[in-house]
């Protein structure tokens, strides 16, 4: 579909923002631990060359390389705790005076 059309309310568009570098190389983060990945998802986010983006994946990586996230996945006793949510819809009964 393209950028923009027409409908029966009138001109629709569509707004196509790229990620930022940074929102790009946080993502790549979050995705792998390895430093060649996540400049090669950075850079396919961002549509650049990989090269240019190696070097700011390298600086990122240095500044938050003591935080590093563990990713935990739960087992047969997670299973266990699992909650359920359930929604009650309340109706309220509307009674029509008469005359």
């Amino acid at each position: 579909m393209s950028g923009e059309w027409n409908t029966k309310y009138g001109t629709r568009r569509v707004r196509h923002d790229p990620p930022t570098l940074e929102e790009a190389i946080f993502a790549a983060i979050g995705i792998t631990e390895d430093l060649d990945q996540q400049a090669e998802i950075a850079a396919s986010l961002m549509g650049l060359p990989v090269e240019e983006v190696q070097a700011q994946v390298k600086k990122a990586n240095r500044s938050t390389g003591t935080l590093r996230v563990s990713r935990v996945i739960a087992g047969e006793q997670g299973a266990q705790r699992t909650v359920v949510v359930e929604r009650r819809v309340t109706r309220k009964i509307a009674i029509a005076k008469r005359a």
